[in-house]
């Protein structure tokens, strides 16, 4: 009667897993955002599209340090920098964003089409998808459904893209010599600690079996 009951409680488990659903909740993105981006990706890696399109060959997790789902996603919605972000508004007008944004419960949201450009790491935004997740505060630590659905998350998409990096955020200037890097202004950098090196481990350590690449090691 054990066996029978833990057979359950496992296949419950496993199927909650792999039935994870991922919400469509787009923020704006007009043709004024489309131009700031294409804008973006020309001055600060040379590419010219006609395209805010990527490649992805990584996956970048984030903290909003925002304690609410509704204020993050108003964070980015909008187009243009908000004037609360002068630190990097002379870089580009264009508003960050990414590409998911996860909840304190763990719900998982899709802000735009995944191969499109956000901007939420210098010098990768053209190879990178990001992941957000609310909260990052002293006050709202990141939470075990949001690890669950991060490490979901990094194995979907490595099921859909030739992923060869999973990297936290505060981890990008590690690539500045790698073949990845195409950022061509060398003042343009800011100090990250998201998402905190635990979580990240965590979620390294549980999709280990995809074989990602080492992220290269400071000099």
């Amino acid at each position: 009667m054990k066996k029978i009951v833990l057979l359950c409680s496992l296949f419950m488990t496993f199927s909650c897993a792999i039935n994870r659903e991922i919400i469509d909740k787009p923020i704006i993105f007009n043709e004024e955002r489309k131009d700031l981006t294409l804008e973006y990706m020309s001055d600060h890696y040379g590419l010219i599209q006609e395209e805010p399109l990527i490649t992805p060959k990584m996956v970048v997790l984030h903290w909003t340090v925002i304690p609410t789902l509704e204020k993050s996603y108003q964070a980015f919605e909008l187009p243009t920098l908000p004037d609360w972000r002068p630190e990097i508004s002379s870089a580009s007008g264009l508003n960050v964003s990414s590409q998911f944004l996860v909840d304190q419960d763990g719900t998982i949201y899709r802000l735009m089409p995944e191969t499109t450009m956000a901007r939420h790491v210098i010098g990768l935004n053209h190879c990178a998808i990001g992941i957000e997740n609310v909260g990052g505060t002293g006050d709202t630590k990141l939470t075990r459904a949001q690890l669950r659905s991060n490490k979901w998350l990094v194995k979907y998409l490595k099921s859909k893209y030739d992923i060869d990096y999973v990297i936290g955020h505060y981890e990008y200037t590690l690539f500045e010599d790698h073949e990845l890097w195409l950022e061509k202004d060398e003042g343009y950098r800011t100090v990250k600690t998201d998402p905190g090196e635990k979580f990240l481990k965590r979620v390294k350590r549980a999709t280990k079996k995809l074989n990602f690449k080492p992220t290269p090691i400071a000099k």
